[in-house]
């Protein structure tokens, strides 16, 4: 009968537990090693998550608001000049098949809005004084935040909604008990304060006044300055197309139709660039992390020369040694791995929570977390790993 000299094989359990003897001896240092690992996949996790929240916000804000505003306003004249549109654009573009809802405001220049007749006439606080169609909140996706809109009867009388920057700016915040403003020379009373507009945030400084009210008492000349219209969503393209010539026939050139969601959207895409700037910043966070695991690795193979040569001298192989430190690298990074992946989603949850987003997390965010602390894991370990399985049994014993 013959015995076997070959060496006894390591299951992974047994790769493990060895691999995970190593780190509970060191404590401390093991976890400050995975601190800096958890440290970058912590960053790069939470701006994922955040970036990936704002995009599904704007998502659902678009959902909402949809996508099938177009807005019409004049440009400029062939020397140069500011153009206007004719009194007809808004009928005549109503007028397009496709079209399902039409409003107009205008804005009325060098007229000023106050919160009483004391304010010196320079403090205009950047409200402007603009006229609107009864059916603009329905076409642009307003709501009321207090009070209500014009109607047929208020909106020939001085009667003014205010947006709600220019509520702030006046320090309104409620219609009741009959709040009044000054306006050219005249007081007009607050029937109404509108919620923020995203997709048309110009009203958002406005103080509204109906068309007849804005011709009676401030001398608005009748012609619109922007027109806002709803199409059906299959036909957006081909409204947008013939807008500038159905708005002004005689200088189509002489128009600018644009789309308001597209603006958002551009929002979100220059988000990404920010976004790019902070998972580098992350990345390097990860890199010095990964420095820390090396050097840790590096420490423990010199202070366990004596335990590597005792491991050698009872038959333990180069290879079982290089993949007991190999593993106990990887472990200590999956640690820092698992802990920043984790702290990443909580910071996102708390970010989304606090703005009311939706908290939304990639999977593959915090699956490449993880497979990225692996490999740096890997890298790290890699050199203390291959030093340690080169050690002779002698020469490691000998140096204790």
């Amino acid at each position: 009968m013959t015995t076997s000299l070959a060496p006894a094989r390591l299951h992974s359990a047994d790769v493990v537990r060895v691999g995970g003897a190593g780190l509970r001896t060191r404590p401390m240092r093991a976890f400050l090693s995975a601190l800096g690992i958890a440290i970058g996949i912590a960053a790069m996790t939470a701006v994922v998550g955040i970036s990936s929240s704002s995009r599904a916000e704007l998502d659902r804000q678009l959902a909402a608001l949809g996508t099938n505003l177009l807005t019409v306003a004049p440009g400029n004249d062939l020397f140069g000049g500011n153009a206007t549109l004719p009194d007809e654009s808004v009928a005549m573009i109503g007028r397009i098949a496709p079209v399902t809802a039409v409003a107009a405001v205008g804005k009325v220049p060098d007229v000023h809005v106050y919160r009483s007749d004391r304010i010196p006439a320079g403090q205009t606080n950047a409200i402007t004084l603009r006229a609107a169609d009864p059916a603009l909140p329905g076409t642009v996706g307003a709501s009321m935040a207090d009070g209500v809109w014009l109607n047929a009867a208020t909106a020939q009388y001085p009667t003014v909604v205010l947006g709600a920057a220019a509520a702030r700016r006046l320090g309104i915040a409620s219609v009741e008990g009959g709040v009044q403003v000054y306006i050219h020379q005249r007081w007009f009373t607050v029937i109404g304060i509108l919620a923020e507009v995203p997709l048309a945030p110009e009203l958002d400084a406005s103080a509204l006044v109906g068309w007849d009210a804005a011709k009676t008492y401030a001398g608005f000349d009748g012609h619109p300055t922007t027109v806002y219209t709803r199409s059906k969503d299959s036909q957006v393209q081909a409204v947008r197309a013939v807008l500038a010539a159905t708005a002004n026939p005689s200088a189509p050139s002489q128009v600018k139709v644009s789309r308001p969601s597209d603006a958002l959207a551009a929002r979100q895409a220059t988000d990404k660039t920010f976004t790019g700037l902070l998972l580098g910043l992350g990345a390097v966070a990860l890199l010095v992390g990964g420095v820390g695991v090396a050097n840790t690795m590096v420490i423990s193979v010199l202070e366990r020369r004596a335990e590597i040569g005792l491991r050698r001298a009872l038959g333990a192989t180069r290879g079982q040694v290089l993949v007991q430190f190999l593993a106990e690298s990887l472990l200590l990074s999956a640690l820092g791995g698992a802990g920043g992946v984790t702290t990443g989603i909580l910071v996102t949850t708390l970010y989304a929570t606090t703005r009311d987003w939706p908290a939304v997390v990639p999977a593959w965010a915090s699956a490449g977390g993880v497979a990225a602390t692996l490999v740096i894991g890997a890298i790290a370990g890699l050199y203390p790993a291959v030093r340690a399985a080169r050690l002779a049994p002698t020469e490691a014993l000998a140096a204790t």
